[in-house]
């Protein structure tokens, strides 16, 4: 019964977000809103940790800006505002959070890419 009644609140899937896994490589299309304007903007970066599940299902992507300085931001699968996802590379990963790239930086950061 209580299934039943959690299913009632989920809201639909996102369709322009892809299978994704942890240590992809992407680009979020972010939609923002300022004011009356609202704008496009890209978030690139690895994916580092994936949350949840239904509708509470989340995932973070982790970028360098400049000066070697790391930036982290979560996403919400079911948000509104994601406009739509690319994946541009897969990473051969064993791990299913990789919190040990916040210590690396340049070269160590890298992961290696999965071959089909």
């Amino acid at each position: 019964m209580s299934d039943l009644l959690l299913k009632a609140f989920d809201t639909p899937a996102n369709e322009n977000i892809p299978d994704l896994r942890v240590g992809d490589d992407v680009t979020v299309h972010l939609r923002i809103v300022e004011g009356s304007r609202e704008r496009i903007q890209f978030v690139r970066g690895t994916i580092i940790r994936m949350t949840g599940g239904g509708n509470n299902r989340s995932f973070t992507v982790r970028r360098i800006a400049s000066n070697g300085i790391g930036v982290e931001r979560s996403f919400l699968f079911n948000s509104p505002l994601i406009e739509k996802i690319e994946v541009h590379r897969h990473a051969h990963v064993r791990r299913a959070k990789l919190y040990f790239l916040r210590e690396r930086t340049g070269k160590a950061a890298r992961l290696r890419e999965k071959r089909y």
